[in-house]
C-alpha cells in the first residue's frame, strides 16, 4: 500500500478533513442518485420498440416507443424492430401435373408494434426464423400445387402471388406479422416444357398477325369494290343523260362558234348524212 507522509491513504484523507462529517453523506447521496438515474433511463433505437420484463415476466401492458424513457431500474428492455423487412425464398415446388418448377419469391413484412410484447413472450426475438420463413415455404407449395406449370409461367403469375399473400395474411396477421407484399421474382420451368410453351405462344402470335393481315386485305378489297361501284353508277347516270340529238346539238353549237371566228379555218366535211363539218382553227 502506498503511504502519504508515512500515513495510510484513508487515514490521510480523514485527517485532511476533505470529507468530514456530513460531506461524506452528501457525496454518497449524490453518487447514489447518479447511479439510480442511469439505471432508470433507457433509449430505444429508431424503428424499434422496447419490450419490458421484470424478473423474466413480460409486461404486456407497456411497450416503449423509440427515444428516451424513464423506467423501473429493475426492469429489462428488449428491443424489437418494427421496420420493413424482406425474406427471399428459393425453392423447387410441384405443380398440378407433378412437374417441379423453380420459384424465387420475396416476402415484404414488418412486426406489428402492438403485438411486440406477445410475440416476444410467445415466440421470441427470432420470430422470423420461427414462424415467418416456414409459413412462407408452406404457402408457396400450397398455392403452386393448385396451378399448372404453364399458368405459373404466363398469365396466372400475378394471381399466384396474390394467393400466396392472402394465405400468409391468414396465418401470420393474427400472430402480429403485417404482410406488405409478395413478389414472384423468377419462375423457371423444365427446359422442354418452356420450349413447348414458347412455341405455342409464337404460333398464337403468328395466327394473330395473319388474322390482322387478312382483315386488312378484306378492308382494302371492300374499299376497291365500293370505289368501282361508284364509278359504275356515275357512268350509268351520265350515259342515261346523253342522247344522240343532244350530242348533235352540242356539235352544231361548237361548229357555229368556230365558224364565227375571224381566223383562218380548215373545214372537213363529215362522211355520214348527219355528220357535222369539222372546223379546225390553226394556231397563229
Amino acid at each position: 500500500m502506498v503511504k502519504l507522509g508515512g500515513d495510510d491513504p484513508v487515514e490521510y484523507v480523514r485527517r485532511s478533513g476533505l470529507f468530514s462529517g456530513g460531506s461524506w453523506t452528501a457525496a454518497a447521496v449524490v453518487l447514489l442518485g447518479i447511479i439510480l438515474l442511469f439505471n432508470c433511463t433507457t433509449r430505444v433505437e429508431t424503428g424499434h420498440v422496447g419490450v419490458l420484463t421484470l424478473f423474466s415476466k413480460v409486461d404486456m401492458q407497456n411497450t416503449l416507443s423509440e427515444g428516451l424513457h424513464l423506467i423501473n431500474p429493475l426492469k429489462a428492455v428488449h428491443e424489437m424492430s418494427v421496420q420493413t423487412q424482406s425474406r427471399k425464398e428459393v425453392a423447387d415446388v410441384p405443380t398440378t401435373e407433378g412437374l417441379m418448377v423453380h420459384l424465387e419469391t420475396t416476402l415484404v413484412f414488418h412486426l406489428d408494434r402492438g403485438h411486440a410484447a406477445a410475440v416476444y413472450q410467445g415466440i421470441g426475438i427470432g420470430y422470423v426464423e420461427t414462424i415467418v420463413e416456414p409459413n412462407l415455404r408452406s404457402a408457396i407449395r400450397e398455392v403452386t400445387a393448385t396451378h399448372n406449370a404453364s399458368a405459373l409461367y404466363t398469365g396466372a403469375r400475378e394471381e399466384v402471388g396474390q394467393k400466396i399473400e392472402e394465405e400468409l395474411r391468414r396465418t401470420l396477421t393474427p400472430q402480429g406479422i403485417i404482410i406488405e407484399s409478395v413478389l414472384l421474382r423468377d419462375v423457371q420451368l423444365p427446359a422442354m416444357l418452356r420450349q413447348s410453351i414458347e412455341a405455342k405462344q409464337q404460333a398464337e402470335q403468328d395466327a394473330l398477325r395473319m388474322s390482322f393481315v387478312l382483315q386488312k386485305e378484306k378492308q382494302e378489297a371492300e374499299r376497291k369494290r365500293i370505289e368501282a361501284q361508284g364509278i359504275s353508277d356515275f357512268q350509268h347516270i351520265v350515259a342515261q343523260g346523253i342522247s344522240a340529238p343532244l350530242l348533235e346539238w352540242k356539235g352544231i353549237e361548237a361548229t357555229e362558234k368556230l365558224a364565227a371566228s375571224s381566223n383562218a379555218k380548215i373545214v372537213i366535211i363529215g362522211n355520214t348524212k348527219n355528220g357535222l363539218p369539222l372546223v379546225f382553227e390553226p394556231h397563229q
